[in-house]
């Protein structure tokens, strides 16, 4: 039977950028693939069993219709017409159960493959440095987990067996009406065009209309996701442009509305035309068999025609499917291959091999002509070289794109230098456990990043084993325990993604408690208070000033008393340590520190004295 009108003609058509993007099929990339199957090759080789019974068996009540026609009807044995009924609904429950297995053995290799699949992309990426996550695409990420692993069980599941039971199913319908009679066969496989070629032209008009409706439903999304958004419903009510989203809106869900009215009718439309060619082939059979028949005293039957014209019926969805398998091919080539894309990327940051992991961490710091930049083509730190000792703090300021951030980025090697040495404790950190290192390195961003979920849960995400008591400690030293122990659910009250129910000075203070429950050997602040409210960072300057006296510490920082509080001040610019010392040092010296701290830090300092 041919599809109805809801049914995918499109899938058997390349786009423009599948044609143009065709994955080269090599000798390796199928090795590759038949490396994910070997495990399962006892199941595999179960599913083949199962398809060739079950095709067989699916194929038997057809064939046992002949006989039921002519040995038990016509012949009027009603014995015989039992037997044979029986039998057929035998083969048909045997069949249906077969399939059912094999179904269950599909499902079970391409659940269990698309679970090793994952589980190793989200380890390759967890080694994956800075770099990758900050040039690559996150949609794009996301996308190769989640929709292309999920398509390559659908590969697995259907595409690969679909195959198979296809030409199974084909070679013995062929089979079959051979040994009934061979001219009525070679008039089957010669009517068995007739359908394919209107199916192939109704798939082309699908696909061109589905591919429109997908384009509508993708910028309608877009307008969802930016009017709907927090963001932008603030945004569209402060600038009162309600009815203009509206109408925008309205618009191209008017125009999805009639794409999809155009969709259904051309699939209404085709499955009348595919009905009319479908049964051509029967009525031609029915023609030729009765003719052979009555003219010629053949030894043809009724039964034997009706076998030939069921079997025919059972040849069009095979056929069919295996015209496209050439699409189907190619679309599962380009997943294996876009996955294999991103398990091919090198990781940049390895943890060596025979890694130092020294017994304690002092979180001395030392700078040895260090070269470095994010590109080839762009240099950002020039020769740059200092030393931090144990319990000591370093202020790094400097005018904003000068290479501040970058300095304390390389301390746990989120990146590598191109040149020059990062040294932690007497060690190159490339030498380090990247465990022992990242561990002992505890960074305040300016940009805080807390997970949906409670307070305590985000304290925890530093020390898992950490207790009530613990916590609670870390909390006071931040200067946030006074805010958690006024919410109702303390440190269970919920934070929202990415902390939206909390403020910025809030969100900053648990970040530092989060630190601190980490306890590591050095603290860095990076620009820590730069984005916030005078009172704000009046509390977080009191929760960093302590920790600088008893820690290891840098900071960069654009506040003068933050500045004060370390032991030494560098001056970055130009991707360049151009001046150091102490804050009087620098003030008297008239360089680049000096006018810092007439254009910035001073009035900084003033406005801060105002409020």
């Amino acid at each position: 039977m041919p599809p109805g009108p809801g049914g995918h003609f499109g899938r058997g058509y390349l786009t423009e950028e599948e044609k143009a993007n065709r994955p080269k099929v090599t000798k390796e990339l199928l090795q590759r693939i038949a490396g994910y199957l070997k495990p399962y090759w006892k199941q595999l080789l179960l599913v083949l069993v199962c398809l060739i019974f079950s095709s067989i068996f699916s194929l038997l009540p057809s064939i046992l219709t002949g006989r039921i026609i002519d040995d038990g009807l016509i012949d009027r044995n009603l014995g015989m017409l039992i037997k044979l009924i029986i039998l057929s609904f035998a083969v048909t429950v045997l069949s249906n159960l077969i399939g059912v297995a094999e179904s269950y053995l599909n499902t079970w290799i391409a659940q269990h493959i698309s679970f090793d699949m994952r589980n190793q992309m989200f380890r390759h990426l967890q080694k994956m440095s800075q770099r990758f996550f900050t040039t690559s695409n996150q949609g794009d990420i996301v996308t190769r987990m989640t929709s292309d692993i999920a398509g390559v069980e659908t590969v697995i599941g259907n595409t690969f067996t679909s195959i198979l039971s296809n030409i199974i199913t084909l070679v013995v319908a062929l089979i079959a009406m051979f040994q009934k009679n061979w001219i009525l066969a070679l008039i089957s496989i010669a009517v068995v065009p007739l359908f394919t070629l209107p199916t192939r032209m109704a798939g082309r008009t699908r696909w061109t209309l589905t591919r429109e409706s997908q384009e509508c439903n993708d910028e309608i999304n877009g307008i969802l996701n930016e009017t709907l958004s927090v963001s932008g419903q603030l945004l569209v009510k402060l600038f009162v442009r309600e009815n203009h989203e509206y109408k925008r809106y309205r618009t191209m869900n008017e125009k999805m509305m009639r794409l999809n009215i155009r969709e259904r009718m051309a699939g209404r439309w085709f499955f009348v035309v595919l009905s009319t060619f479908s049964s051509i082939g029967p009525m031609l059979l029915y023609l030729a068999g009765g003719i052979m028949i009555m003219k010629y005293d053949s030894s043809l039957t009724v039964g034997d025609i009706t076998v030939l014209v069921a079997l025919l019926g059972r040849m069009y969805g095979p056929v069919n499917s295996l015209l496209n398998i050439q699409v189907d091919w190619v679309r599962s080539m380009a997943m294996f291959t876009r996955i294999f894309e991103y398990f091919d990327m090198p990781v940049e940051i390895k943890n060596p091999k025979n890694a130092i992991t020294p017994d304690h961490a002092e979180g001395e710091v030392r700078f040895v002509n260090v070269n470095f930049g994010y590109e080839k083509e762009r240099q950002i730190l020039k020769d740059v070289s200092f030393e931090l000792k144990s319990g000591h703090s370093v202020a790094i300021v400097g005018p904003s794109g000068s290479g501040k951030s970058t300095i304390v980025n390389l301390i746990p090697r989120l990146y590598d230098v191109w040149s020059g040495q990062v040294m932690f404790d007497g060690h190159d950190v490339r030498k380090l456990d990247l465990g022992f290192l990242r561990r002992n390195t505890g960074i305040v961003t300016q940009e805080t990043y807390l997970f949906n979920g409670s307070i305590r849960e985000n304290l925890l995400y530093a020390n898992p084993d950490a207790t009530e008591e613990m916590m609670v400690e870390a909390c006071k030293k931040a200067n946030i325990y006074d805010f958690i122990s006024s919410q109702p659910e303390g440190l269970d009250t919920l934070v929202g993604n990415r902390g939206l129910k909390l403020s910025g000075g809030e969100k900053q203070r648990i970040s530092i408690a989060r630190v601190l429950l980490k306890d590591p050997a050095l603290l860095i602040f990076d620009e820590a208070t730069s984005a916030l409210d005078s009172i704000s960072e009046d509390l977080i300057q009191k929760a960093i000033d302590p920790l600088i006296e008893s820690r290891t510490s840098i900071l960069i920082a654009h506040r003068l008393s933050t500045i004060l509080a370390a032991d030494e001040i560098l001056v970055v610019k130009d991707g360049e340590i151009v001046e150091r010392g102490s804050h009087k040092e620098l003030v008297n010296a008239g360089g680049t520190y000096t006018e810092l701290y007439e254009t910035q830090f001073r009035r900084a300092m003033e406005e801060g004295a105002k409020t």
